[in-house]
């Protein structure tokens, strides 16, 4: 139940912010291994970019990939939410005086998080295929020319196979995951724990305590793992031989230091703006999916526990 209800409450806050998720990723692949002020500028800033694309390729645009996002958000926080919670309950991620250990929920969220990106690395990879492929006006990084999940899942394994097709990019997806919730989930608890003991909140706020640690947390995990996720974008993007082997990137460390030689510190960081308007409403509405689903699921098990009893 742990793992369904973490699933749930991540694909219903994908459904309003998969449009951020579109934009972040047309600004990660804008320019890419390109000195600043040697490639055209097709997204000058967020505002921009919205009309850019509902413009060039309709509004619709804005929701590309939206079904690969949900089946993604199943298998990455059904894991890694169901986990934390599993981890909550046994009390793994407490001290011996029963507070919150930043480290064993940073290590937890860390484990739990790279599970959940190797299995959703399939779909995470046709998000961003789809989520990039634009109006030739306005291409930015290498067009996939993928047409539907299913079609592009098939097409993947027919000619790649399961490792350089399917999970080819995993392990940018699993370092990216790994660090994101170690420091969303730890920060999280932490802040929690923090807003009761100091009389801020009560223990029956629960709403508007999971509200603020989800957008405080929101800051941090975007800040923290911008660079990541810039790296995951293009690794899954790049254009690949015949054997699946990427032409521009042959591993995660090639990546992140060919865009830093080449961008510098400002290339790690594009689209950092997109990615605190998709995260902080992302972290905010699957924590607090997640938060009313749990509570819901425990007043219906106490009601059919008390019904069996009688």
């Amino acid at each position: 139940m742990e793992f369904v209800l973490g699933a749930l409450g991540a694909s219903g806050a994908v459904c309003f912010t998969n449009p951020l998720e579109v934009i972040k990723t047309r600004f990660q692949l804008q320019g890419e291994l390109k000195k600043a002020g040697s490639y055209k500028i097709h997204y000058r800033n967020f505002v921009h970019a919205i009309y850019v694309v509902a413009k060039n390729e309709g509004p619709l645009a804005l929701q590309k990939g939206l079904l690969p996002s949900m089946g993604h958000q199943v298998f990455l926080n059904g894991t890694r939410l169901g986990i934390f919670d599993l981890a909550q309950k046994k009390k793994w991620i407490l001290k011996n005086d029963g507070t919150v250990s930043l480290i064993k929920s940073a290590f937890v969220g860390a484990g739990a998080g790279m599970l959940g990106g190797f299995l959703g690395s399939p779909l995470g990879m046709l998000k961003i295929h789809l989520q990039s492929f634009s109006a030739q006006s306005t291409a930015v990084g290498h067009q996939h020319n993928t047409t539907s999940t299913i079609n592009g899942l098939i097409t993947l394994y027919n000619k790649y196979g399961v490792v350089r097709g399917l999970w080819r990019g995993a392990t940018g997806a699993m370092v990216r995951i790994g660090v994101a919730s170690a420091a969303q989930l730890s920060t999280i608890s932490l802040l929690n724990e923090a807003l009761i003991d100091n009389g801020v909140l009560t223990k029956d706020q629960k709403f508007l305590s999971t509200l603020i640690c989800s957008m405080l947390g929101g800051i941090l995990m975007s800040i923290v793992m911008a660079p990541f996720d810039l790296v995951s974008t293009r690794l899954y993007n790049q254009a690949v031989d015949a054997k699946g082997r990427g032409l521009l990137y042959s591993s995660y460390i090639e990546c992140m230091t060919k865009t830093f030689k080449q961008e510098g510190i400002y290339g790690l960081y594009k689209g950092v703006v997109p990615c605190y308007l998709r995260l902080g409403p992302h972290v905010i509405l699957s924590m607090v999916f997640w938060d009313r689903l749990r509570l819901l699921e425990s007043e219906l098990s106490s009601r059919i526990k008390a019904t069996q009893s009688l």
